[in-house]
């Protein structure tokens, strides 16, 4: 039989779902990074639990395996002395005649609006092992960042 005589289901034409990817390397977290997995780890279970709709349901499970892949998968690093530039540190620097100041977290923390940068980000990682006072080139500049404080978070 022709395949223009076949009667085609609606799930032929849905986007397929994949995995929530998963970000390449270690899973560093701070303490507060841990506690905000494990919280999303109990919302996901109680909505997979609660939730009786076969769409959302299945969302809800695709992205608490997610969250139970981050938990296993979590380093909890100890926490930065404060000394230099390291993943668990508040950075406070010059750049581009403006200051800013960023915490240096893991990648499930990581919110740009509060301030919260992603270890692996291109910012953060030019800044590592740096103490205050220092200067460091950026994105083509020399000495484009002057970092002016570093503290445990």
């Amino acid at each position: 039989m022709s395949v223009a005589f076949r009667r085609e289901s609606d799930d032929e034409h849905l986007e397929p779902k994949f995995e929530v990817p998963i970000p390449p390397g270690p899973n560093w977290v701070t303490p507060t990074g841990l506690a905000l997995i494990e919280d999303r780890v109990a919302q996901f279970e109680a909505l997979v639990a609660a939730e009786p709709e076969e769409t959302a349901l299945a969302a809800a499970k695709r992205y608490l395996r997610y969250w139970k892949a981050r938990r296993a998968s979590a380093e909890l690093i100890a926490p930065a002395d404060g000394s230099s530039v390291a993943f668990g540190t508040r950075v406070t620097f010059r750049m581009g005649g403006q200051e800013r100041t960023i915490a240096i977290v893991g990648h499930d923390e990581a919110d740009a609006g509060e301030g919260k940068v992603a270890f692996t980000a291109p910012l953060p990682r030019a800044m590592m092992d740096v103490e205050a006072g220092e200067r460091v080139d950026f994105n083509g500049k020399a000495e484009a960042i002057e970092v002016l404080k570093v503290e445990p978070i």
